[in-house]
């Protein structure tokens, strides 16, 4: 299997692909190997998870020169997910003992009630190439923490920084049979469904989610899938600042390229703010600098997949065949690489692919709304679910519009950003279950409640 640098279409390295025989070895492996590590003291695996993120500080240069180079995110972006995951970490072993240790819930003279957080046994964690890190982190972190052994199957464009980490587990102190890397495109990650872990998470498309939700549904398992988003954002009529609030959700709709599962896909605006905040917005993204993404100060580097160059003209050319209007950009860059301009549509209707339909790459449409009431219309008209952002100065309106939008998480006056310490979890087709916060390391365990009488 070829890696690709994205930035120049040549490779950079070259894989051998798990097969059939050589999954099932490393599977045996990680069954032989999960009961001591579930036998290991609590503390000492929170010490080994310490010992991983040390690592990942000390080796962040090198690892983010990887990632850059089989993903195309500009260097300085890559260095921000290195961080992110970092901060993630931190949280998670700081909480672990609260969420993981048993817990007595009634203590009598003759009755004691207890739970007792065991973890599931081998889980797959089949990964998404845009954020490897900290989507990875998400799963990986809290289930060693729970006492699981892991499979973790990274997409194959990103494949170089998964073998980074399993190098990084290692030489944190974590037996080699804990946690194993399959290598290999989606025809692997289908392979690892004829196994018999004991629990899968999985993070990519929604089509991708379905198909492994069904196939594993004869398994009784868990399975927990995080799958895509068309996310909304209303800008409403009270906002004090709207320069400023153009450039946060610019960069809210355009960060990575727009390939992050929260980013903001379509934008709703007051009509009373409608003009002002195109020309905001469309002056924000002007300003950023496209280019190679080892350059400094580079923005926009190159998409990751050269398929979804195909999915954003089919998009435009759509919006533009309905009456939409564009204001920047709109087709590919010039010369090598996987490169597309920086794209921002107005004019557009609900019945347009961009406002249906994930774009997932540098590419926005911008509706104009007449009241809060059509804009809840809007934003609520989607088969997905991850997040919603509103912009006011008032934080009760705020949160009247928000409790009314079938997602995830809600946002008020910020957009595209996850915390360790609250859940994130998608609805419709964003998918189901949650990772980080109390929900997140408590999803990697399997709870047995004790009924424990003296005599």
């Amino acid at each position: 299997m070829n890696v690709i640098n994205p930035a120049t279409e040549e490779p950079i390295a070259t894989l051998t692909e798990d097969d059939q025989q050589t999954l099932q070895d490393k599977w045996q492996r990680l069954k032989a190997a999960q009961p001591a590590w579930q036998a290991r003291s609590l503390e000492a695996r929170i010490a080994i998870v310490k010992q991983f993120s040390t690592l990942l500080e000390a080796n962040k240069t090198t690892l983010s020169q990887v990632l850059t180079s089989e993903v195309g995110k500009p260097l300085a972006q890559s260095v921000n997910e290195i961080n992110g995951a970092i901060g993630r970490i931190n949280w998670l072993t700081a909480n672990a003992v609260t969420y993981l240790k048993d817990e007595v819930m009634q203590q009598g003279p003759q009755m004691e009630e207890r739970i007792v957080y065991e973890p599931l046994g081998v889980i797959a964690n089949i990964s998404a190439w845009n954020y490897p890190y900290l989507v990875g982190v998400n799963v990986f972190v809290p289930a060693l923490l729970a006492g699981n052994a892991v499979l973790y199957k990274p997409s194959e464009y990103a494949s170089l920084t998964g073998l980074e980490i399993e190098r990084l587990w290692k030489e944190a102190g974590l037996e080699a049979d804990l946690f194993l890397t399959a290598v290999g495109t989606g025809a692997v990650g289908a392979l690892l469904l004829d196994l018999s872990f004991d629990g899968y998470f999985f993070t990519g498309s929604y089509r991708t989610g379905s198909a492994i939700y069904k196939k594993l549904a004869e398994k009784m398992v868990p399975c927990q899938c995080e799958l895509g988003g068309k996310d909304p954002l209303y800008v409403t009529d009270a906002v004090t600042d709207i320069a400023a609030v153009a450039a946060a959700t610019a960069d809210g709709a355009f960060y990575n390229n727009g390939q992050s599962c929260c980013s903001v896909e379509r934008i709703y605006v007051h009509e009373k703010n409608y003009e002002a905040y195109l020309a905001a917005f469309v002056k924000e993204v002007q300003s950023w600098k496209t280019g190679a993404p080892t350059e400094s100060g580079v923005y926009f580097g190159p998409l990751t997949r050269k398929e979804q160059l195909t999915v954003l003209e089919a998009q435009i050319e759509d919006a533009l065949q309905k009456g939409a209007r564009l204001l920047t950009g709109g087709k590919r860059a010039a010369g090598k690489g996987y490169y597309f301009e920086p794209t921002v549509l107005t004019d557009v209707t609900a019945g347009m692919l961009v406002m249906k339909d994930e774009s997932f790459g540098p590419l926005i449409g911008i509706m104009k709304v007449k009241d809060d009431e059509e804009a809840i219309v809007q934003m609520k008209d989607t088969e997905y679910g991850l997040t919603a952002a509103v912009y006011c100065t008032e934080q009760s309106r705020a949160e009247r519009i928000l409790q009314q939008v079938n997602a995830g998480t809600g946002y008020w006056n910020c957009c595209d950003r996850v915390s360790a310490a609250l859940p994130w979890s998608g609805r419709q087709h964003s998918g189901f279950g949650a990772t980080l916060s109390h929900a997140g390391l408590r999803a990697f365990t399997k709870p047995k409640a004790y009924h424990l009488k003296r005599e």
